[in-house]
């Protein structure tokens, strides 16, 4: 029989000294350490007092019977495998100690050949018992390994909801720090171009905004993010005094941060350029935003269009060119295909990009 490295610790608890001692000595032979009790009594203060590997417990003994002792040793802190010994009459009290927690169960004869069974029941269950105190370790480990890591998430959302929160202060910061300036110049086209400047800044406060006021920190609710968006564009640009208006139809789509960023300053671009182009001498009209998702496909399309005047391509861009070439910049960056169409029933571009990068 191989044992450990080193020898496993027995309690023995019988109250026939003869059988006792007998177990004793068979089990020392095969390399066991035995510690014999004659009565529950003795042998529950015993488990109390030292650590053994397995306890071997006889039924039939006077005062306290082998079904009480058993409920004893399972209050142990750390209960050891309990082989319970009984009569070859009895099997219903065998039965009875496995359903009360007891490991194992042999069979006892007055001549001791029983004792070979029960090294081996004993060699087995301190071998599973192992087993199973190695498989809760390594679960404890595991479920506190994934503790420090939740704890460790956790913070770092903290950590990335506050730096949002002081980004997206530092950048209203620097919008009112520009329109400020624009209000104290007389130059209409110099103070028009700081007010672009402003709602640019304005685009990429937003998302971060709603970045630290969210759960998720790395992705941005597209539908939420682009209604809040175009909703303070309406503001900005005086389009509630029924003239111009701006509507939307935004599927429910997430983001990735630097994406959402981008595809904000592509629709603060297109619906400012809208507003102030496609409805010349006071015209009413609409801008209307639309952003869906070919999910077969893995497309997202976002599409603003008008029914305006719309422009010539042969002629003088109107406005600086920046925006055209902040468009081209930002769809380069979302990996996306520009479809765009301009004319007597107005203008409409589309921008299709991957759903996933």
């Amino acid at each position: 029989m191989t044992l450990a490295e080193r020898p496993w610790k027995i309690l023995y608890i019988d109250d026939d000294p003869g059988i006792a001692r007998l177990v004793q000595i068979q089990l020392e032979r095969l390399g066991f350490l035995v510690t014999t009790a004659l009565d529950g009594d003795q042998g529950t203060s015993l488990a109390h007092g030292q650590q053994f590997d397995a306890i071997a417990l006889d039924h039939f003994m006077p005062g306290r019977d082998g079904l009480e002792v058993l409920e004893s040793l399972r209050l142990l802190p750390n209960p050891p495998p309990v082989i319970f010994v009984t009569g070859a009459e009895e099997p219903r009290i065998a039965v009875t100690a496995l359903k009360s927690g007891a490991a194992d169960y042999v069979v006892k004869d007055v001549h001791g050949s029983f004792i070979e069974l029960l090294a081996a029941s004993i060699n087995q269950e301190i071998k599973r018992a192992g087993l199973q105190r190695a498989k809760e370790a390594a679960e404890r480990e595991v479920r506190e390994s994934r503790d420090r890591l939740e704890r460790l998430l956790e913070q770092q959302r903290v950590l990335l909801r506050e730096v949002n929160h002081r980004v997206a202060n530092s950048l209203q910061l620097i919008s009112s720090l520009i329109d400020l300036q624009a209000r104290k110049l007389h130059d209409e086209s110099a103070r028009a171009l700081l007010r672009q400047a402003a709602e640019r800044v304005e685009a990429v406060t937003l998302v971060h905004r709603r970045l630290y006021t969210g759960q998720d920190v790395a992705f941005v609710d597209m539908d939420s993010y682009l209604s809040g968006l175009l909703e303070e564009l309406s503001r900005s640009l005086g389009t509630g005094d029924g003239r111009v208006c701006i509507e939307f139809a935004l599927q429910p789509l997430r983001m990735d941060t630097d994406r959402a960023v981008a595809l904000g300053l592509v629709v603060n671009e297109l619906v400012v350029n809208a507003v102030k182009y496609a409805y010349p001498d006071c015209t009413a009209g609409a801008v209307r935003v639309t952003l869906d998702a070919d999910e077969a496909a893995a497309l997202i399309r976002l599409t603003v269009e008008d029914d305006g005047v719309g422009f010539d391509a042969e002629q003088t861009p109107k406005g600086s060119g920046l925006g055209s070439l902040i468009v081209r910049s930002m769809a380069q960056t979302l990996r996306a295909e520009i479809d765009s169409r301009s004319g007597a029933e107005g203008t409409r571009l589309c921008l299709t990009m991957p759903a996933v990068v």
